[in-house]
């Protein structure tokens, strides 16, 4: 009986925490592919963007599915958003592309970094209506990480025009219906 009980309690233990694992699991590979960028082994960081992609859609609705939804994992969620979905495809394609653009091209990157941090803060000060406010930051680095895949075939030009296309929609209000 003592058994069955110990067990219980492990099972219940490891739900509790098991959404904030998954969210933990997505910071790892946005850290990750940071990693990845920095030592130029750019298909891992793109495929790592892309775990963290898969890791963020389920941890909320494992919290959900449990129960377990939390202050504590709500922010957690925006902190690894920030790193999977905002500095990492950042520093991914600006290392890419944007590069060679001097300092004008670290400006562009770091305002598309500060736009969805800032982007992430509103969001977790509003209240939750079905809706977005603005592009999210996760579609917006999946934007990022996508266009990798046609680097060979738009001018390195054309994310001089991406990048503050992207901060400027995820700073906006327009009204996005949650899937």
């Amino acid at each position: 009986m003592f058994l069955i009980h110990k067990v219980d309690t492990t099972i219940k233990k490891m739900k509790t925490h098991l959404a904030n694992l998954i969210t933990i699991g997505n910071i790892s590979f946005g850290g990750a592919s940071i990693m990845s960028t920095i030592n130029e082994s750019y298909n891992y960081a793109v495929l790592f963007i892309f775990i963290a992609a898969f890791l963020d859609r389920y941890d909320g609705k494992i919290a959900r599915k449990f129960n377990q939804e939390s202050e504590l994992g709500k922010q957690l969620d925006s902190m690894s958003d920030i790193i999977s979905f905002g500095v990492a495809p950042a520093l991914l394609m600006y290392e890419m592309t944007l590069k060679d653009y001097g300092t004008i091209g670290m400006i562009v990157t770091v305002l598309y970094i500060a736009c969805g941090a800032f982007r992430l803060a509103r969001f977790n000060i509003t209240e939750s209506n079905g809706y977005f406010s603005g592009l999210p930051i996760t579609a917006a680095g999946a934007i990022l990480t996508v266009s990798f895949f046609f680097i060979s075939i738009v001018s390195a030009a054309f994310y001089m025009f991406l990048f503050p296309l992207l901060s400027i929609l995820m700073i906006s209000t327009f009204s996005l219906k949650k899937v």
